[in-house]
């Protein structure tokens, strides 16, 4: 499985609301905090502004573009940023897969999308790896979604048998078509494990990181990979990435390792050896520097709070 993939498989995307988004005249909403939630939307028709917190400059939305929040910021959406917004919670009903809702009537603006709810203790972690937006403008990323968006409005328009399991299915293809369709324009500015993966070398090593992360890994071979020297390719890594290699290995390790300890139950006997370490202590001592406590705390936190994530995610309204 290739890294992107990785890292979306362990965040479990579950796509609990799938819905359209109509607006007329003058508007502006504003959605608080996202935590927890990954955000994969396409403009229909019309235009409107997206403005998010921490990113500096807004976004104008167009006909054909499609955008994905990943980061859980509050962002706003509004037909003019002068107005004061209005909370989304005044708007937006309580949450209903296909539902639509209408603001001034609609007329002017017509949204499709679905919004993601994440699940794990680490979760935070992995959205942190993903870029805060991402805004596609590019005629052949638009055809590339054309088909998952008008689909998935005739799923939630006719309401046909099956039809949820379709649109679950279109917008987890949106979600990842969105972050491909980003990763192939480029590094771009900025420091992250997102813009790592964009570099095509840098790409190399982490790959290879991924496909085996038990080996005792050395920057001589992962800058084979890259295509680079020992020191070069160090270099590069950390100041795209933001970390060291072996630092960005250590805290894959950690994450794959939350996961068996959410859903396998396996004891840390058994998982230290799987992702590279030689005794319990060494994993133990390890997971606690990463992660902030030891294993076992981890796994009874988490273990009771996992079975219970989806009731919690499906009783959530529209704007939380």
């Amino acid at each position: 499985m290739d890294p992107l993939s990785q890292v979306l498989s362990l965040l479990k995307p579950q796509s609990y609301i799938s819905s359209g988004f109509h607006a007329g005249g003058e508007w502006s909403v504003q959605f608080g905090d996202q935590s927890q939630l990954i955000k994969c939307y396409a403009v229909v028709s019309g235009s409107c502004w997206l403005q998010i917190d921490g990113v500096p400059e807004p976004l104008t939305l167009e006909e054909g573009d499609s955008f994905v929040l990943p980061s859980g910021q509050p962002f706003r959406l509004a037909s003019n940023l002068d107005l004061p917004p209005v909370p989304a919670s005044e708007i937006f009903p309580p949450a209903r897969r296909g539902g639509e809702v209408f603001i001034n009537g609609g007329g002017d603006l017509f949204m499709v999308g679905s919004r993601f709810g994440v699940s794990g203790g680490h979760a935070g972690m992995l959205l942190a790896m993903l870029p805060p937006v991402v805004h596609l403008r590019k005629a052949s990323d638009q055809a590339t979604l054309r088909w998952s968006v008008e689909r998935m409005m005739q799923e939630l328009r006719e309401g046909e048998p099956g039809g949820y399991l379709i649109a679950q299915h279109l917008a987890h293809m949106m979600l990842v078509q969105a972050l491909r369709a980003h990763l192939a324009e480029g590094p771009g500015v900025g420091v992250g494990w997102f813009f790592a993966l964009a570099d095509k070398q840098l790409a190399k090593a982490i790959a290879a990181l991924h496909s085996d992360p038990a080996r005792r890994w050395t920057l001589q071979e992962l800058g084979e990979i890259a295509g680079m020297s020992r020191s070069t390719f160090a270099l590069r890594f950390r100041e795209t990435a933001g970390e060291t290699p072996m630092e960005y290995l250590s805290r894959w390790r950690m994450l794959l390792a939350c996961d068996r300890l959410e859903t396998s139950g396996d004891p840390v006997s058994v998982i230290a050896p799987t992702i590279g370490y030689e005794s319990e202590s060494a994993f133990s001592t390890a997971f606690k520097r990463v992660m902030g406590c030891s294993p076992r705390q981890y796994g009874r936190m988490r273990r009771p709070a996992a079975a219970q994530g989806d009731g919690r995610a499906a009783t959530q309204p529209l704007a939380s």
